[in-house]
């Protein structure tokens, strides 16, 4: 039996008039995504104008026109909206792919802030060698287009993640070490989102070489 069939089994009409239906649903609809996806989607369809989920109360009263729809395709139309919620896997990697792009983003903020500042004070630098026409052949000749190429924008996003990542394994190298190779199962929701920011991250070296 799917999640959705399940949901389905658990929801009852507790009130019936022309143009409205109350529903009493099951907690697990009440809350988080699902709650806001429930109740943004359903409007527009089956004659449905409006649609209030009380979340504490498990209510969700939806308001149709009857000239549109009938009391069967509006229940049909709810029925659907259940097969496009996030399951219990989905629902439960939200919380840990948020706290982890939280994570990212201030470290990605953290080192674009230093790692200006060092550009800056590099290209500086190598401007002062650019104005000291070096000789030809001299080691600081060979260098200079070294160091051209290692400050190009593609150049300097590839550090940065690849700098992000080894950032990312040193904070959470306690709990991948203690917690989540030791219990997989139990941390699958971290795994997925390991395994999800890596494939990010192939797929854009991949598509900028």
């Amino acid at each position: 039996m799917s999640h959705a069939e399940a949901w389905a089994r658990q929801i009852a009409v507790r009130h019936r008039e022309a143009g409205h239906l109350r529903f009493e649903l099951p907690a697990e609809l009440c809350e988080g995504p699902r709650a806001d996806a429930l109740e943004n989607g359903l409007v527009g369809s089956a004659g449905i104008y409006r649609a209030t989920l009380y979340r504490a109360a498990r209510k969700f009263s939806l308001r149709y026109d009857p000239h549109q729809a009938s009391e069967r395709e509006v229940v049909k139309a709810l029925r659907a909206r259940l097969d496009a919620l996030p399951g219990p896997l989905a629902q439960a990697l939200q919380p840990a792919a948020q706290q982890l792009g939280q994570s990212m983003h201030a470290a990605k903020e953290k080192l674009e802030t230093g790692a200006r500042r060092k550009l800056a004070q590099f290209r500086l630098a190598l401007m002062k060698l650019r104005q000291a026409q070096p000789k030809a052949g001299s080691l600081q000749a060979r260098l200079q287009p070294v160091l051209a190429n290692a400050l190009t924008e593609k150049a300097i996003i590839n550090f940065l993640n690849d700098l992000l990542a080894f950032y990312l394994i040193k904070v959470h190298w306690e709990l991948i070490t203690k917690r989540w190779m030791r219990n997989p199962v139990a941390h699958a929701d971290a795994w997925l989102a390991i395994f999800y920011l890596m494939y990010l991250l192939v797929r854009y070296r991949k598509t900028n070489k």
